[in-house]
């Protein structure tokens, strides 16, 4: 009976945990801090990002800070960006460094998500 007793707080620890590894941040959340770049990703990149592009891009830099949440603005850019037709492919993989953000992966169609660290 002991040994069911602990399982169950163990099973219990387990489910309390999972949570944890998962993203914290939403498409929606995603979606309101780039919105702003639409115009400049879909231009010649004649001129550099606007400024309340790169403000967008540094909020949510700032917003990711594990792995899941990584994965998630990855999966949710190839999302939203396969939705938008004239996208600038360029533009779109040199946003975070156009506004002096690093990323730690290709902003790219062909990005492996689940890969992303």
């Amino acid at each position: 009976m002991a040994s069911l007793n602990f399982s169950c707080v163990l099973f219990l620890c387990m489910i309390a945990i999972v949570p944890i590894a998962q993203a914290t941040i939403t498409c929606t959340q995603i979606s309101n801090n780039v919105m702003p770049c639409v115009t400049y990703l879909m231009s010649n990149g004649a001129s550099p990002p606007p400024e309340n592009c790169c403000q967008g891009v540094r909020n949510l830099n700032g917003m990711v800070k594990t792995t899941p949440d990584r994965q998630a603005v990855c999966n949710c850019f190839k999302a939203g960006a396969g939705g938008i037709s004239g996208l600038n492919p360029t533009l779109v993989a040199n946003l975070p460094k156009n506004c002096g953000v690093n990323s730690p992966y290709k902003i790219s169609p062909s990005t492996d998500c689940s890969k992303v660290q």
